[in-house]
């Protein structure tokens, strides 16, 4: 539980901020998602940072988008460090943050995961893929890294 301490009250509040991180690998509830590993997008190096967001679109997103062959999860993740807006998406693409994207280089703890949820269209992820490719064309990451 979170605790509210604002005007010197500490107010026990059965909420948190719920999570999500959209790949296509395996996990089981107790796993943690780390840095160092392969990242799902890019030139695949090893990954600096590891992402999640509040909102479930985008971690849909980010299941339709991952590399690899395996079946597209999303995984309700529990940061274990601070998380800091993604770069890659606050104001450069959607200035303030809309999509809620966040990245850590601390491990998020996996607590459960979305079975039942709505892909976007054939067509939609067609687009968004095409859309990568050409900024990949242009000598442009869809991830920095930095």
């Amino acid at each position: 539980m979170e605790e509210n301490t604002s005007n010197n009250q500490s107010i026990q509040s059965p909420f948190s901020q719920t999570y999500f991180h959209g790949t296509k690998v395996d996990l089981k509830i107790g796993d943690f998602i780390e840095t160092g590993i392969e990242s799902n997008y890019g030139q695949k190096k090893k990954a600096k940072y590891i992402y999640l967001t509040a909102t479930l679109d985008a971690a849909i997103w980010g299941a339709e988008l991952a590399s690899g062959e395996g079946r597209e999860r999303i995984y309700l993740v529990q940061p274990t460090g601070p998380i800091e807006d993604d770069p890659n998406l606050t104001d450069k693409k959607f200035p303030g943050n809309p999509t809620m994207s966040y990245r850590s280089k601390h491990p998020f703890k996996v607590v459960g995961e979305v079975t039942v949820w709505q892909p976007h269209s054939p067509e939609q992820v067609k687009a968004m893929k095409d859309g990568l490719d050409r900024l990949k064309a242009q000598g442009i990451e869809a991830i920095e890294d930095e």
